[in-house]
């Protein structure tokens, strides 16, 4: 085989090495509540750097939307990264089938694993709905708050800019049909519906096609969505923002029609110094679309 024949071929195969799942694992342990036996997981040996929580968005979502390529891992080489499944959802079931999901139960069992785990001071990176979460903490334990990040994120439900109807008509209402055909059980349409959202928020067909491929199963609980919905409609934590005195970093992606970046703009105005950074081929998963540019955005940020 030629060399430059070789060179090509290595070149091919860097991103799809780059974005290859992280292993499933077994949760590292369960915090232990009234309501719900919360699993999380740590990535990373503890160091001297500030441990990281990466927290996931949905609602109704596990954490495994977000190790679906090898980002989390690579920050972990320089500090500790945690993730941990909402009450409801993926290995976090609920023990008290009553239990709220208000924000500030949600609030407090961030706080039960960080508390679980001794840390008098965390980063958080809070994505899409996490972003409205990892806000809502920040605004009622800013002592436990190192730094903040906030990925094409929200502060509210009315702040989003969301730009699917004018974006997307035509998937939109083919999806709406496709629906009202359907035989399938009020579950089994449930996950069709959110894959059919997944599949207009990335910039690129080719890196949606291989997330959705590598995802059969983005550990979605529809019930936990729906009582999430109903028992927040009104959090709105922009009071806060101006705030924060710890630092903050804004990232969105400029192409997501989900939380489009003028939601992430208005949030970024609205903080102290904070810096806002937009990924230009990027819909509404910049980690996974440029993953590269994410991880060094994010080691230029976070500091000790």
């Amino acid at each position: 085989m030629k060399p430059l024949l070789l060179l090509a071929l290595a070149v091919l195969t860097l991103p799809l090495a780059a974005q290859t799942p992280m292993p499933v694992i077994p949760p590292t342990g369960h915090v232990h509540t009234p309501d719900v036996d919360i699993a999380y997981w740590t990535y990373g040996a503890p160091q001297s750097t500030t441990p990281i929580f990466a927290v996931n968005g949905g609602p109704g979502l596990s954490h495994i939307y977000m190790v679906q390529n090898d980002l989390w891992q690579r920050v972990s080489q320089h500090r500790q990264v945690v993730f941990y499944d909402q009450r409801g959802t993926g290995a976090s079931p609920l023990t008290n089938p009553s239990a709220p999901q208000t924000m500030e139960a949600q609030v407090a069992d961030l706080d039960a694993v960080r508390d679980h785990l001794h840390l008098a001071k965390i980063d958080l990176c809070g994505d899409s709905y996490g972003g409205l979460l990892v806000i809502a903490y920040a605004a009622a334990h800013p002592e436990h708050v190192h730094q903040l990040i906030i990925s094409d994120g929200l502060v509210s439900y009315e702040s989003i800019v969301h730009l699917f109807p004018q974006v997307f008509p035509d998937k939109l209402e083919a999806q709406t049909t496709a629906a009202k055909a359907s035989t399938a059980s009020p579950e089994a349409q449930a996950q069709q519906g959110l894959r059919d959202h997944f599949s207009m928020i990335f910039y690129s067909p080719e890196k949606m096609t291989r997330y959705l491929a590598n995802a059969p199963n983005l550990g979605f609980s529809p019930a936990t969505a729906e009582a999430i919905a109903k028992a927040n409609p009104t959090v709105d934590s922009t009071a806060a923002l101006a705030k924060f005195n710890f630092p903050t970093l804004v990232l969105n992606g400029r192409y997501d029609m989900n939380v489009a970046p003028l939601t992430a703009y208005r949030i970024y105005k609205a903080i102290p110094n904070a810096k806002l950074v937009i990924f230009e081929q990027s819909g509404h998963l910049p980690s996974y679309e440029e993953p590269e540019k994410y991880l060094q955005v994010l080691n230029d940020f976070l500091t000790n």
